[in-house]
C-alpha cells in the first residue's frame, strides 16, 4: 500500500469535503434514497447505516485492490489471489459494524491483511464503553444504548466488559505514570475509600495556582502504614520531592501521620481534618448534648491556635467525668486540628484546609460512577474503575476558594511567591 489512510487530520478533512462536493455534483445514485426520505419510508439513520457500509465496504475493495491488483476473471496475478469475500466488523464510535470485506490469500497458501480494514479495528471503542459506564450503564444496559441495527456486532455483556476493562486498565497505567516534577505542590491530601472488602487510598494535591490534581492510588486502608507508605513512596519517585516543604491534610490515622514522617519528614505541617474530628467526639455522646459540643468545638476552630486549644481542654476536663471516652477524643491529635491556625494561615483559606472535603468531593464523583457495580470480584477490577472515575472525574476540577491567597500560604511554607503573585495580579 503506497499511501496510508488519514482519519483525523488536515488531509482526511480535506478528502471528505472533496467527497462532500462530489456527491453533491453526481447525485444520481443518491437520488432513490432522498425520495425514500421524502415519503417516511427510510429513517436518516437506516440512511447513514446503509450509505455508511456502503462506503466502508467500496473503501475495502479499493484497498485490497492496491494490493492485489483489479480483479481480472480467468487470470490470476503470481503474488496474491482474490479469494471471495467474507464477513468482519469495523469499528465506529460505540459499536461494531458487520461488514463483508475482500479476501485475500498468497499463491502458495496465507492470508494476506487488507490494510484499510487492519486500520479500522484500531479503534478506541474500549474507552468510549468505558466514558459511557462511566456515566452509570451498568453492561446489561449497554445494549439499549446504542443503535438498534441487526448488523451491529460486539456489544454482548462480556464483551464490554473486557473492552471495559482493557480501558480501565490503561486509565490506572495513566494515572500511576504522571510525573510531577515541574508541579508546584502546596498541599496533599489523603483519604481512604472501601468497596466491599477491597480498601484503596487516595491522594489529591493542589498546587500553588489553586489547581486540584489527582496524585495517585493505592491499595489498602489508611490504618495499613505499610500501604500509605507505598503511596508516598510513588509520589516521590514521580517527582514530588520531600525536601520541599508542604502542607498535609489527613483523615486522623495514626498511620498515615506515621508515613508522612518516615517518607517526607518531620518538617512538613499536618491538619487534622475537623468534620472528622466534630464526628467522633459527638457520636460517643447522647443525643441532647451533641449540638451544643458541635457549636463549641466549632466556636473554638476559629480562635488562635493557643486560645482555642485551651478552650477545647477545658470542655475535654467537662466531658471526662460522665462521657469519658468523647474526652479522650477531643484530646487525641488537637494540636493538629490547629495547624493552619498556628501557621497563620488566611482565613479565607480555612474552608479548604480544614478539612478533608477536597478529596471527599471527588471521592464523592468515583461513588457515583461505581455505584452499578454490584460484585468486586478482585483488587485489580477496583483499582480499574477507581482510576477511571478519578480521571473522569478529575475533568470538573476548578481552582479552590481562596486561591487568590495562596500565596501567603506559599510563604508561611517558605516557598517562592513570585509566580503566584503575578497571576494574581
Amino acid at each position: 500500500m503506497k499511501r496510508n489512510y488519514h482519519t483525523i487530520t488536515k488531509i482526511g478533512q480535506a478528502n471528505a469535503g472533496r467527497l462532500t462536493e462530489f456527491l453533491s455534483r453526481n447525485g444520481q445514485a443518491l437520488l432513490p434514497m432522498v425520495d425514500l426520505i421524502e415519503q417516511s419510508r427510510l429513517a436518516v439513520d437506516e440512511l447513514i447505516d446503509v450509505a455508511g457500509r456502503a462506503t466502508i465496504e467500496a473503501v475495502l475493495e479499493l484497498s485490497a485492490a492496491q494490493v492485489a491488483g483489479p480483479r481480472t476473471p480467468g487470470q490470476r496475478r503470481p503474488e496474491v489471489l482474490w479469494h471471495g469475500r467474507q464477513a468482519g466488523r469495523v469499528c465506529l464510535q460505540e459499536r461494531k459494524l458487520g461488514v463483508r470485506k475482500p479476501r485475500l490469500r498468497k499463491k502458495g497458501g496465507g492470508e494476506v491483511p487488507i490494510p484499510a480494514y487492519e486500520a479500522m479495528q484500531d479503534a478506541r471503542l474500549g474507552r468510549r464503553m468505558l466514558d459511557v459506564l462511566m456515566r452509570g450503564i451498568s453492561t446489561r444496559q449497554y445494549e439499549e444504548v446504542l443503535p438498534e441495527m441487526a448488523s451491529t456486532r460486539g456489544v454482548s455483556k462480556s464483551n464490554v466488559s473486557r473492552e471495559a476493562a482493557e480501558a480501565g486498565d490503561e486509565a490506572l497505567q495513566e494515572l500511576l505514570e504522571r510525573r510531577f516534577d515541574r508541579l508546584d505542590l502546596l498541599v496533599i491530601y489523603i483519604d481512604g475509600m472501601v468497596f466491599d472488602e477491597h480498601h484503596v487510598i487516595s491522594a489529591v494535591g493542589v498546587d500553588a495556582q489553586g489547581h486540584k490534581h489527582v496524585l495517585g492510588i493505592q491499595p489498602g486502608a489508611t490504618e495499613n502504614a505499610a500501604a500509605v507508605e507505598d503511596l508516598l513512596n510513588q509520589l516521590v519517585a514521580r517527582g514530588v520531592k520531600p525536601d520541599v516543604k508542604r502542607l498535609f491534610v489527613i483523615d486522623g490515622a495514626k498511620a498515615l501521620r506515621a508515613a508522612i514522617h518516615r517518607v517526607f519528614g518531620s518538617q512538613h505541617p499536618v491538619q487534622r481534618c475537623r468534620n472528622h474530628k466534630i464526628r467522633n467526639v459527638v457520636e460517643r455522646l447522647p443525643e441532647e448534648q451533641k449540638d451544643q459540643v458541635k457549636a463549641a468545638l466549632r466556636a473554638s476552630y476559629r480562635l488562635e491556635a493557643k486560645e482555642g486549644m485551651a478552650r477545647l481542654r477545658k470542655l475535654a476536663d467537662w466531658l471526662e467525668q460522665e462521657h469519658p471516652a468523647a474526652a479522650a477524643s477531643l484530646r487525641e491529635g488537637l494540636e493538629e486540628c490547629f495547624t493552619i491556625n498556628r501557621l497563620g494561615v488566611p482565613p479565607s483559606l480555612h474552608r479548604c484546609l480544614a478539612t478533608t472535603n477536597l478529596i471527599e468531593s471527588p471521592q464523592s464523583g468515583v461513588r457515583m460512577r461505581t455505584r452499578r457495580v454490584c460484585r468486586w470480584r478482585n483488587a485489580a477490577m477496583m483499582q480499574r474503575w477507581v482510576a477511571a472515575s478519578f480521571l473522569a472525574t478529575e475533568t470538573n476540577f476548578r481552582r479552590i476558594m481562596g486561591w487568590k491567597d495562596l500565596w501567603q500560604l506559599q510563604a508561611i511554607l517558605g516557598r517562592e511567591t513570585a509566580a503566584i503573585q503575578r497571576e494574581v495580579a
